[in-house]
């Protein structure tokens, strides 16, 4: 992954990645965000900066990561985890990495996401969330130069 394309990714907080990237909206950008905004209500955190010293993860990729290796539990806000239903909780996060789907074509419209919200009934299995970033190698951040080359044009008309 290129180090602009990396630094797009975690600056872009709740933008979905199609328009982060491409600049290409669709009615499912928004479920996106939205998938943002649950994930951190029940994590308690920021989508923002790095979860874990060895690896180059925002909120999204931690919570993952933890989600795969069933380690839900630690995700999980303890003011929530005190005050509500533990698998109501782990439903919700589920739901969350369901709109989370790197491919916009892999999200819930937001009508599906209110009746999964409302409803008990069986969750699809999420892929990976987009914005997750792996492991650092070693030589990433040492080897790599980078450039830009932007140009910038202004005209100026009187009135």
């Amino acid at each position: 992954m290129a180090k602009g394309q990396r630094l797009m990714m975690e600056r872009s907080g709740y933008m979905a990645p199609e328009y982060a990237i491409d600049g290409l909206f669709s009615v499912k950008s928004d479920v996106f965000s939205f998938g943002i905004l649950l994930l951190e209500i029940i994590c308690g955190k920021k989508n923002r900066g790095s979860f874990h010293p060895e690896y180059s993860i925002n909120l999204v990729g931690h919570a993952w990561k933890s989600w795969k290796e069933g380690r839900t539990l630690e995700l999980i806000d303890t003011l929530l985890k005190d005050s509500c239903i533990l698998s109501e909780l782990e439903r919700c996060l589920h739901i969350s990495f369901l709109c989370l789907q790197q491919h916009h074509e892999d999200r819930p419209n937001m009508s599906f996401v209110v009746m999964m919200l409302h409803s008990e009934g069986s969750l699809q299995e999420p892929k990976e969330p987009g914005f997750y970033v792996g492991k650092k190698s070693p030589s990433s951040s040492k080897n790599q130069s980078s450039s830009t080359n932007e140009i910038t044009i202004t005209l100026l008309d009187g009135r």
